[in-house]
């Protein structure tokens, strides 16, 4: 390693032992040969778009044109599960793929943007994250594809059913490029993050849920109209889902065992003829078994991820609570060990990280930078009734992050005031791993904020993470409206600049609130901030009114439906809108926060309480990039900053939430729901910035904006829980239109060495608890690392980093996102 520095962390060392030949890939892989053999075949390899799905997706639906919605979804992953190619690799026991060939593949979603495809496929060759498009891809998607989908995809609905005035803020002239000041994610995926009810398969299996729809189907009346044309329709297609499921499985089984009949290797055969066994079982039968379950709960995921995009990959639950019994089952029976039991688990790791979550549009090649991903599998927490929920599974999925360097699945771990000590240790021991696992998620904070929205006590209890920082609750959240981003940095140059925006030939974006060399006072810039903002706010609410409406109309999930029980209840598609017993959670990310209210705070500082510069001075710098201005830049990067427990900033940020969440207390939904606060930029606080020119904090023109709920970048200077105080006092603690606020925080490894470094991070992780933040997660890593990583890429191939909601190869990433990375604040204690 080019490197040289005091303290590395296990996963630098590693990495330095591998470029020395200390560590050789015998010692690297012992004990875990299979995985390796599965994980060495495709890691480092460019993807490929797969177009199976869509095309058997445009054929079925030619077929079906007229009928319900959700018949036809159901009769098209029907038609894909029986044609697709089923492939089964030489060291696979857990099976199961979206594409028939093997290694790494991103799949097509034609419903959602498929007008546009043809345009897409320069992103998908030659983007930040390539992918393998080859010839015959092209032809496909020319002749086959965007044909049939050309004019009725939910993107093309979008665009027309925008009011002008919102259509022009937030799509440039070319509709397949968006401006960034306001920005819709609709037509980027299907569904918002999501999570299934796995405990319903594993308990019951999808037999016995046909069965359950086809006795409602039984009961239905046959003269009320509604019965027929709305629950007839869906029950028929949860019946039609659910044989889907099954038949896939059986086709795994049937290939399974015709692969034993010409395995010379007995080992090997063994393997696949209990492979057969288990797949012509589950999941349309209860699980029995450890790996009937794991086996289950995958086949199950990839019909999922076959019929829908969620927005950040099905999530994996609370698998340390719906696996727990049959673990603990398998070891006292003695059918299993805790190392056959990692096998299992790190099977099902590397099939998900074979699956690639391609984003076809500029737009979702831009926030999702490093080949992204967020199948987030929740570990701790508390049980429905309020105890501690950590069990020996808990600590097994933690060890296996330590142990297996893989970046799939993205672990998040509960944490409440009584988190056993055990558990925060093994937390921060994988923490200081430096590949960024575990994220954190505050029971604190969550559970009394899903309580305030209507949960009960035993749902808030039983959440899990889904996505980079969000949360769900099985069974009782049914909002599913991709939901938009609100570029803040936007809105405060509308503020100093009368309504323009630069990047835009000063084109007029929003109201004219005057000329900022007029104000006589603070009072006066922050009512034409405001003003901004709620322009910003009436379009962000009114494209999510459009959205919602248009959805039903679009896409259908009968799977995801079949697996929740409103939905079952209420006879209606998840897709459809309001479901009966549900609660509507939406959002809204504001972005690019910290750089707001460090410029805010800089103004008021300088220019009016301090009266260091006048308000003309500043905008001229402003104007120039501070070219010639670098007085005035040092002033402006020394004024008061959030991030350190200052209040003369952090009264500001607590200011610009309060405001937002006034706009979301007045109004709705198309379904009634709430849209929520939320600062979850995953990586869009880089494009974003580059529509904002130069801001008071002493940012230049084009620079990324603050990242998620945190400071800027190099701001927060008097430690990690000065960082952390101020998060939460930017808080408004009294209003339940709050959501997730993704918090980054980077310590140098020499911080937290050793096991007195350990108890320090223990303690930093009980004040963020007691703070009731909502999230938090770490970059453990050495700045030197980085940089050598930067310069000989090759030799750094295997150093993961903390991204956003997500962590990837720091060397998938643009110049751009590592110099982010490299320049958040390094903290020690």
């Amino acid at each position: 390693m080019s490197c040289c520095t005091a303290s590395l962390t296990p996963q630098e060392i590693r990495i330095q032992k591998e470029q020395s030949g200390e560590l050789g890939f015998e010692e690297i892989q012992k004990g875990r040969e299979r995985v390796y053999k599965i994980l060495n075949s495709f890691r480092g390899t460019t993807p490929r778009i797969s177009l199976d799905r869509a095309r058997l997706m445009t054929e079925s639906f030619k077929e079906t044109e007229g009928q319900h919605l959700t018949l036809r979804w159901a009769k098209a992953v029907k038609h894909i599960v029986e044609n697709i190619p089923v492939y089964i690799g030489e060291y696979d026991i857990v099976v199961g793929r979206c594409d028939g060939n093997p290694g790494r593949h991103g799949i097509v979603y034609p419903e959602l943007d498929g007008s546009y495809l043809e345009e897409a496929i320069d992103i998908l060759v030659n983007g930040n994250n390539p992918y393998i498009v080859s010839d015959e891809d092209v032809r496909v998607i020319k002749e086959e594809i965007v044909p049939f989908w050309k004019g009725k995809t939910l993107h093309d609905a979008l665009v027309a059913a925008l009011p002008e005035e919102t259509r022009k803020l937030i799509f440039k002239d070319d509709l397949f490029f968006q401006k960034y000041i306001v920005t819709q994610t609709a037509t980027l995926r299907s569904s918002l993050q999501w999570v299934h009810d796995y405990e319903k398969v594993l308990k019951r299996g999808f037999k016995d849920i046909k069965r359950e729809a086809e006795e409602k189907l039984a009961a239905l009346d046959p003269l009320d109209p509604k019965d027929n044309i709305e629950k007839k329709p869906f029950l028929e297609a949860a019946v039609i889902i659910c044989d889907a499921v099954i038949t896939f499985a059986k086709r795994y089984a049937k290939l399974a065992a015709s692969m034993a009949e010409k395995e010379s290797d007995e080992k090997r055969k063994t393997e696949l003829l209990e492979i057969a066994r288990i797949c012509e079982w589950v999941p349309e039968n209860p699980a029995r078994t450890f790996h009937e379950a794991v086996q289950s709960v995958w086949l199950t995921q990839v019909v999922s991820r076959l019929e829908q995009n969620i927005g950040a990959v099905v999530g994996n639950g609370r698998m340390d609570q719906y696996f727990y019994p049959y673990y603990k089952k398998d070891i006292e029976e003695g059918r299993i060990t805790d190392e056959k039991a990692l096998e299992l688990l790190e099977s099902l790791w590397v099939n998900m990280a074979q699956f690639v979550n391609m984003k076809v549009s500029p737009a979702g090649a831009a926030f999702t930078e490093g080949y992204s991903h967020w199948e987030a599998l929740t570990i701790g927490g508390k049980t429905p009734d309020g105890r501690d929920a950590t069990n020996e599974l808990s600590y097994l999925i933690l060890r296996s992050k330590r142990e297996f360097p893989l970046n799939y699945p993205d672990l998040a771990a509960r944490i409440h005031a009584q988190s056993p000590d055990k558990f925060i240790h093994e937390i921060s021991e994988t923490i200081k791993e430096g590949s960024g696992f575990p994220k954190l998620m505050n029971d604190e904070e969550i559970i009394p904020l899903l309580l305030a929205k209507g949960a009960s006590i035993e749902e808030a209890n039983d959440y899990c993470a889904s996505g980079c920082s969000e949360v769900r609750m099985p069974n009782r959240d049914t909002y599913t409206s991709p939901c938009a981003w609100v570029n803040l940095g936007a809105v405060l140059e509308m503020t100093l600049n009368n309504g323009k925006l630069k990047s835009f030939n000063n084109e007029q974006i929003g109201p004219k609130t005057g000329d900022p060399r007029d104000f006589k006072n603070f009072d006066e810039l922050w009512d034409a901030y405001c003003t901004q903002q709620e322009f910003i706010l009436k379009h962000t609410f009114i494209q999510q009114y459009v959205v919602d409406k248009l959805r039903t109309k679009y896409l259908a999930a009968p799977l995801a439906s079949v697996l929740h029980d409103l939905c079952m209840n209420d006879c209606k598609d998840l897709h459809s809108g309001d479901i009966e017993g549900g609660i509507n959670l939406g959002f809204y990310d504001m972005l690019g926060f910290g750089t707001v209210v460090d410029s805010l705070a800089a103004i008021k500082n300088l220019v009016y309480d301090e009266q260091k510069v006048s308000m003309g001075e500043l905008l001229e710098a402003l104007d120039n990039n501070f070219e010639g201005k670098e007085v005035i830049r040092q002033l402006c990067l020394n004024a008061p900053k959030y991030g350190n427990n200052d209040m003369y900033a952090d009264s500001i940020g607590r200011n610009i939430e309060a405001h937002a969440i006034k706009f979301s207390q007045k109004y709705s939904t198309a379904f009634g729901g709430e849209l929520d606060v939320r600062y979850v930029p995953v990586t869009a606080h880089i494009p974003l910035g580059k529509i904002v020119g130069a801001t008071p904090n002493g940012r230049k023109a084009g620079m990324p904006l603050a990242d998620g709920g945190g400071p800027s970048h190099g701001a927060d200077t008097k430690g990690p829980s000065a960082t952390l105080i101020s998060i939460a006092n930017t808080k408004c603690m009294g209003a339940k239109e709050r959501a997730a606020r993704l918090v980054n925080l980077k310590l140098t490894p020499s911080t937290v060495a050793g096991e007195e470094g350990t108890r320090k991070l223990m303690s930093l992780i009980r004040t963020f608890c007691d703070l009731k933040l909502w999230h938090l997660q770490f970059n453990v890593i050495n700045r030197e690392t980085l940089l050598a990583a930067q310069r000989e890429p090759e030799k750094y191939r295997n150093l993961l980093v903390r991204v956003a909601g997500y962590s990837a190869y720091f060397v998938d990433l643009s110049t751009e996102l590592q110099n982010e990375i490299i320049a958040r604040t390094e903290h020690s204690f």
